[in-house]
């Protein structure tokens, strides 16, 4: 049997203010004075000093704004590594993302695609990747995706929504300031933790457990029920642990897959542009046959948080328009192997994935 020989991020700084150090962790990684840093950050932070005044900019450094409004395309990765190549006089020292999963992944995304030819839909798939990428660095400010430590960057292409899944995508070095989560929005706060309660769901009832995700998932999984089901912490410890589940959820799938849940969920973001974490927590809320107890707890948080989740997003939809998601869901093939076995084949049709979606 072989087995997978899984890539970790090497680095990994926390505690509250600690981005303050981020100068004398980047500086050592500077090739020279015309090769910058460059720091790809959600524009949500745009003119926020909170933030802005705590990136070390020097010599030719830039910040580059980036909504996060919409999920990250393959197209999008294209046009900032052109820019970053046409206005650089040299290959940057690093790229550093700063921001939520979406920022996180097209920071990913572009430290691969400064090193290998090509358009970034080329290497959507698993193991595509031949060169490293050059240095980058993850800075999350919200949590739960678990973009900062997974091996995967989730991209929408203009054929199909799927991460570029290599050994060159983790993060060289990533920071966790649980100080630069204070001002997520509640709702926010809810669907990018639920998305690693989710992971944490597929996980560990998918077919691919073992000891090692078990572990991690079972940490994360205790985590979000600290935070979302007893209610019983303080704000800074919400924060702290929070930012801790989405490391250990990310674990979690790293040696194992996710399930239904994110293969239907890419099929909603491709076609109609969801979210990936309400997107989510929309296709969970209707997965009761495969993860039951997962979804009844599910229904319980939503509850003592308030949340009501969007209705009817798939109602007006054409045959076309559900095949196209159809399509995008049973092309994540190791998902379905997780979530149902090698046999998923059977019991996962057309027919069966059109009567869920129609539920949404």
């Amino acid at each position: 049997m072989s087995y997978k020989n899984f890539p970790m991020v090497p680095r990994v700084i926390f505690g509250r203010g600690c981005i303050n150090q981020l100068n004398e962790i980047l500086s050592p990684k500077r090739l020279n004075v015309k090769a910058p840093f460059i720091f790809i950050v959600d524009d949500v932070f745009k003119g926020k000093p909170s933030l802005t005044s705590k990136i070390p900019l020097s010599y030719e450094d830039r910040i580059i704004y980036v909504s996060a409004k919409e999920e990250p395309k393959t197209a999008q990765v294209d046009e900032l590594v052109e820019h970053i190549i046409l206005t650089t006089r040299e290959s940057p020292s690093g790229i550093i993302g700063i921001g939520g999963g979406s920022i996180l992944d097209l920071a990913k995304a572009v430290s691969i695609m400064l090193t290998n030819e090509g358009n970034t839909s080329d290497y959507q798939g698993w193991d595509l990747v031949k060169n490293p990428a050059i240095y980058h660095v993850g800075i999350p400010t919200i949590s739960g995706t678990g973009a900062e430590i997974s091996r995967t960057t989730v991209l929408t292409g203009p054929k199909l929504k799927l991460g570029i899944n290599s050994d060159f995508t983790p993060f060289d070095q990533v920071i966790l300031d649980p100080e630069l989560t204070k001002n997520v929005p509640r709702t926010q706060w809810f669907y990018t933790g639920m998305d690693c309660y989710i992971h944490c769901i597929e996980s560990l009832n998918g077919t691919y457990l073992n000891a090692f995700s078990q572990s991690y998932g079972e940490k994360a999984y205790d985590l979000c029920i600290e935070i979302f089901v007893d209610n019983e912490l303080s704000l800074k410890d919400a924060q702290d642990k929070l930012m801790m589940a989405s490391w250990h959820g990310g674990m979690s799938i790293a040696y194992s897959q996710v399930g239904v849940a994110h293969a239907m969920s890419y099929g909603l973001s491709f076609l109609l542009g969801t979210k990936h974490g309400i997107g989510n927590c929309i296709v969970f809320n209707q997965l009761g046959e495969f993860y039951p107890e997962g979804v009844k707890l599910f229904e319980r948080m939503k509850k003592e948080h308030n949340i009501e989740l969007p209705q009817g997003i798939c109602a007006n939809l054409s045959d076309a328009e559900f095949d196209i998601m159809i399509n995008i869901a049973l092309s994540l093939e190791p998902l379905w192997e997780n979530a149902i076995g090698k046999d998923w084949r059977k019991s996962i049709t057309r027919e069966k994935l059109k009567s869920l979606y129609q539920k949404m």
